[in-house]
């Protein structure tokens, strides 16, 4: 089965599969994030996917954009490390992303 993730301008396509269409739809639903419109911080849809490791160990997945540098990063779930969502703020309006903007010093 493929999926469409629209982030920003760009398309993602990605692939999941499993034994069976019950195995399929339980891998597709693993990449439980929205679309991402634009950059939370600056409004451009200039964004792309980036990933990284910090201190040789922790993974991170990230929305970036290219024109501020701002991010939102993905989540996992504790008892399922293998289903992402896009980290929501604390507090904030129902489905408000967790964009953070760039700091000197950052990556």
């Amino acid at each position: 089965m493929m999926t469409t993730k629209r982030i920003g301008r760009r398309q993602f396509h990605f692939t999941v599969q499993g034994n069976n269409f019950h195995e399929t739809v339980a891998e597709y639903e693993r990449l439980s994030f929205a679309d991402v419109a634009a950059c939370g911080i600056c409004g451009s849809d200039n964004l792309d996917l980036t990933s990284r490791v910090a201190q040789g160990k922790f993974k991170y997945t990230s929305v970036r954009c290219l024109e501020c540098r701002a991010d939102v990063t993905f989540g996992k779930r504790e008892d399922d490390d293998q289903t992402v969502f896009l980290r929501k703020k604390t507090g904030g309006l129902p489905g408000e992303l967790d964009w953070r903007p760039f700091e000197k010093g950052d990556k």
